[in-house]
C-alpha cells in the first residue's frame, strides 16, 4: 500500500514536471521542469529486486543528465548572446535541438533507448515511449531547425526500420518502433502542432493496445507469444494485426495518422514524404513476415493454458477494436457528418 502511494506521488510529480516545462515562458523554467520530470521518473524505474531495471535507471539518468547539462549550457549562451554572428546562433540552435532529441531518444542520439527499454517493466516502458516524449517534443517545436530536423527524420525512420530486424526481445522491438514513429512525429511539426497531437494520440493508443496485452500475458520475447496464444486464435490474430496497425498498414487505424501526414506534407515537401514512406515499408516488411509466420505455421496447443488466456479484460477488447477498426469507424462518421 505504501509503495503504491509512493509510486502514485512520483507519477504525479513526473506529470507536473512536464506541465511546468511545457507552460514555462523561459528556457530556464523549461529546463527546471525537465529536471523535476527526470528526478521523479528515476525512482519509478528503480526496482531493488531486479538488477536490470536498476541498470536501466542508471543509464537513463546518465544520458538525461548529459542532455540536461547541454541544454542548460546552450540556454546560458543564448541568454548572453546579443551581438554574436548569425552562423553562431545556428550552431547553438543545432546543439539545442540535439539536446532535446537526446532526451526523447531520436536518432542519431538513440543508442541508449533500446538498452534502457530492455530492463524495464511494461508499465515503465509505456511511460518512456509516450509521456516522456511530450515535453521535449513541444520544446523542440519552439526552436525547430528545419535543415537539421530533416536529417534527423530520415535517420530516425531508417534506424527504427532496420533496428527492428531479427529482434527477439519485444521491448527492443517496441523501442525501435518508437524511434521510427519519432521521425513521423517530427515531420508533423513542419505542418502544425495539431497534426503532431493527432499523431501522438493515435500512436499512444496503438502502443497501449499492444503493451497492455503483453502486460496481461507477462511476455517479453517472441517465443512466448506463440506458446501463450496458441489456444486463443482470436487474440493471436488481434495482436499481430495490432503490429500491422502500428506499422501503418491500411485499412487499420495506424494508417490514419500517416495518411494525414502524407496528404498534408506532400503538398509542401514531396521529397521528404517520399523517403519517409519508402523507409517505413521496411518496418512493414518484418511485421508482415512475423505475422505470416504466426498465422501459417502449425504449433502445439496447451490444454491447461486455455481458460487463463481466454480471460481477457474489456479494456483489451476495446483497445484491440479501436486499433483494428478505428479507420473504418472514423471514415464512416466523416461520411455521415
Amino acid at each position: 500500500m505504501i509503495n503504491n502511494l509512493t509510486n502514485f506521488m512520483f507519477l504525479m510529480i513526473l506529470m507536473l514536471g512536464s506541465i511546468i516545462s511545457i507552460s514555462s515562458n523561459s528556457w530556464l523554467g523549461a529546463w527546471m521542469g525537465l529536471e523535476i520530470n527526470l528526478l521523479s521518473f528515476i525512482p519509478l524505474l528503480t526496482n531493488l529486486k531486479n538488477l536490470t531495471s536498476t541498470e536501466s535507471s542508471l543509464k537513463y539518468f546518465i544520458v538525461q543528465a548529459l542532455a540536461s547539462t547541454t541544454l542548460l549550457f546552450v540556454v546560458l549562451l543564448l541568454s548572453f548572446n546579443q551581438n554574436f554572428p548569425l552562423e553562431y546562433n545556428s550552431y547553438l540552435n543545432i546543439i539545442l535541438n540535439s539536446a532535446l532529441l537526446m532526451k526523447m531518444g531520436a536518432a542519431p542520439f538513440h543508442s541508449w533507448f533500446p538498452e534502457v527499454m530492455e530492463g524495464l517493466s511494461w508499465t515503465m516502458s509505456f511511460i518512456l515511449m509516450t509521456w516522456q516524449k511530450i515535453a521535449p517534443m513541444i520544446l523542440i517545436s519552439y526552436c525547430l531547425f528545419h535543415q537539421f530536423i530533416f536529417f534527423v527524420i530520415i535517420i530516425s525512420i531508417l534506424i527504427g526500420s532496420i533496428g527492428g530486424f531479427n529482434q527477439t526481445n519485444l521491448r527492443s522491438l517496441m523501442a525501435y518502433s518508437s524511434i521510427n514513429h519519432l521521425g513521423w512525429m517530427l515531420s508533423s511539426l513542419f505542418i502544425s502542432m495539431t497534426f503532431w497531437l493527432i499523431y501522438f494520440l493515435f500512436y499512444s493508443i496503438l502502443s497501449l493496445s499492444i503493451i497492455y496485452t503483453f502486460f496481461q500475458l507477462n511476455i517479453f520475447y517472441f517465443s512466448q507469444i506463440f506458446s501463450s496464444l496458441n489456444n486463443s486464435p482470436i487474440m493471436k490474430f488481434s495482436l499481430f494485426c495490432n503490429f500491422l496497425s502500428l506499422g501503418g498498414l491500411p485499412p487499420f487505424t495506424g494508417f490514419l495518422p500517416k495518411w494525414i501526414i502524407i496528404q498534408s506534407l506532400g503538398m509542401t515537401n514531396m521529397a521528404l514524404i517520399t523517403m519517409m514512406v519508402i523507409l517505413t515499408l521496411i518496418t512493414l516488411f518484418f511485421y508482415i513476415r512475423l505475422t505470416y509466420s504466426a498465422f501459417m505455421i502449425n504449433s502445439t496447443q496447451i490444454s491447461w493454458n486455455k481458460l487463463w488466456v481466454s480471460n481477457f479484460s474489456n479494456l483489451t477488447i476495446l483497445l484491440n477494436f479501436l486499433s483494428l477498426f478505428g479507420l473504418i469507424i472514423i471514415s464512416f462518421l466523416y461520411l455521415i457528418l
